[in-house]
């Protein structure tokens, strides 16, 4: 049993994406940003994979200025793979997966720096069953062009700072946006009366999976359904280009989204959890 650091990213995706396949829900964020790494649409540090008797059976991947994406590693090899990352790249100070694999990887990382770690964000992972699209939301969708991108992009700053996300890492959100549309992304918005008035995106299918999110209603619009009637839009474009599994997240600390969803047809997974190290 060991973890070891892969440096060319085809490599990595050859041998992990058997592993990723057996588990779709559970691997969605790898998936997506294995993806996106591929074709040129995002930057990767870090690619560890875990062999068991010769075998891959795990890997981990961090992209520059983010926490290390352990949703596809075993948690029995926290320790290991603590050993790789306290050698190779130690600036490492967070983790992101589901509970409890990421506490294993948070301890075990915190117990070679002499760190202590701490929760800076927790969230739900919802799949949806059968979609219940909202009834009686005035507007339609549309999906988002070029002439939406400042709007879109000034959207997703707000969202940043609403869900603490801001600062954390230096982001361009216009080429964020363009760069999802380039990738096959659906940035579905709804428009009432010539006026865009919220927005969701839906990730392009792989390994038969679609996440929703971003999802963003400025202040002055809410509390008209729109965030459900844009969800539910962006969902069922999901399925109709192939998805048999359409995921999202939610901030476990919002009320309002959690409670939201299900009222749609999505129903809860798990939970996610990003902890970050502390020095003592």
């Amino acid at each position: 049993m060991n973890v070891s650091v892969v440096e060319d990213v085809a490599e990595f995706a050859t041998a992990v994406e058997p592993v990723l396949a057996t588990d779709p829900t559970r691997h969605t964020i790898t998936i997506t940003a294995l993806d996106a790494i591929r074709r040129g649409g995002a930057p990767v540090d870090l690619m560890l994979l875990a062999r068991d008797a010769g075998e891959v059976v795990g890997a981990a991947l961090r992209s520059p200025g983010r926490h290390l994406l352990v949703e596809a590693l075993p948690a029995r090899f926290a320790e290991a793979a603590a050993d790789v990352v306290a050698r190779v790249h130690p600036g490492i100070r967070g983790v992101t997966g589901p509970v409890p694999a990421a506490e294993e990887f948070a301890r075990a990382l915190a117990a070679r720096s002499g760190a202590t770690y701490e929760v800076s964000d927790r969230n739900r992972l919802f799949e949806l069953g059968e979609l219940v699209s909202p009834a009686s939301v005035p507007g339609s969708a549309r999906l988002a062009g070029e002439e939406d991108v400042d709007l879109l992009a000034h959207w997703r700053d707000e969202f940043a700072v609403e869900a603490h996300e801001a600062g954390q890492v230096p982001v361009d959100s216009a080429a964020e946006v363009r760069r999802n549309l380039r990738l096959g992304c659906a940035e579905v918005v709804w428009e009432v009366d010539g006026v865009v008035v919220s927005q969701a995106t839906a990730r392009p299918v792989l390994a038969g999976m679609s996440r929703i999110g971003p999802v963003y209603t400025p202040p002055e619009h809410r509390r008209h359904g729109y965030a459900a009637a844009v969800t539910a839009a962006a969902s069922r474009w999901a399925l109709d280009a192939g998805a048999a599994r359409v995921l999202l997240f939610t901030d476990l600390s919002n009320p309002t989204t959690n409670a939201l969803y299900p009222r749609i047809g999505y129903r809860p997974v798990h939970d996610r959890v990003d902890l970050v190290l502390v020095p003592d």
